[in-house]
């Protein structure tokens, strides 16, 4: 689901109104996020709606379909298919990382534009395919990272340009969480889990953000306890990142401590 209005498609599938007269149509592509977090979008309510689901899970698809009001109900192996029967404008790609170029590029060779939960995906290789399947089908590609239109983080971006507490020099994040659950994809490879892909990315781009620069060089340790949910991936992980005219940015991420999460500059 997005909330931009479709733009025109080379393939000729235009279906948004460009004056706002009616709602973008979306879908819902991975149920096994997407469908237990629905508050995410309650600001979209006035623009947009729900017209398909997708998931592999059958229970769990036409529970949702119900307590949505959805009836274009599709498994992963009809995605294509329930874009055009649906009538969709944009998909929500909430899938596990390593299935967002594939799901993505798929949308997007039928002309639907991309919502694509964060992380983009696992390479620099799998992101440029992405961002070329995007333009060469003339669809938007959008990665739903929040915190860039959050208030609290547009007032602190405001109030550093503003001169409002000096210049930054450094600054430090920690972000950690209790991940107890072995069977949970952030704690598995293959599916692109691991600290950095999921809440390093937050720190990483709140020092972007704040410095408005990109980093300079980056050097990190990862860390393991030897607890056996982190067979597959780091426990935590601690970096440096060096940004333009000597300011530092230092963060610490983990699955395997309480629940914090602090900014300091």
């Amino acid at each position: 689901m997005a909330s931009s209005k479709r733009a025109p498609s080379k393939r000729g599938r235009n279906r948004s109104s460009t004056d706002g007269s009616r709602p973008v149509r979306g879908r819902r592509a991975g149920l096994h996020r997407a469908g237990l977090r629905p508050a995410g979008f309650a600001h979209a309510r006035g623009n947009s709606e729900i017209c398909a689901l997708v998931s592999d899970d059958p229970k769990k698809l036409r529970e949702l379909g119900r307590r949505y009001g959805v009836d274009h109900l599709y498994g992963y192996e009809d995605y294509e298919r329930g874009l055009e029967e649906s009538g969709a404008d944009a998909a929500y790609i909430a899938l596990p990382n390593d299935m967002h170029r594939e799901y993505t590029e798929r949308a997007a060779d039928v002309g639907v534009h991309v919502l694509c939960e964060k992380p983009m995906a696992l390479s620099v290789s799998d992101c440029e395919s992405m961002i070329a399947a995007a333009e060469r089908n003339e669809v938007k590609l959008m990665i739903a990272y929040r915190l860039h239109f959050q208030k609290a983080n547009l007032a602190a971006i405001e109030a550093l340009q503003a001169g409002k507490l000096g210049k930054p020099r450094l600054f430090n994040s920690v972000f950690t969480m209790d991940v107890k659950d072995p069977d949970n994809i952030r704690l598995k490879r293959e599916r692109g889990g691991g600290t950095l892909w999921d809440i390093g990315i937050y720190c990483i781009n709140a020092a972007r953000y704040l410095f408005r620069a990109e980093p300079l060089e980056a050097f990190a340790w990862i860390a393991n306890s030897g607890d056996r949910r982190f067979a597959e991936v780091e426990e935590m992980t601690g970096a440096i990142l060096r940004f333009p005219e000597e300011r530092l940015a230092s963060f610490t991420v983990s699955f395997g401590a309480a629940d914090v999460g602090s900014i300091a500059w």
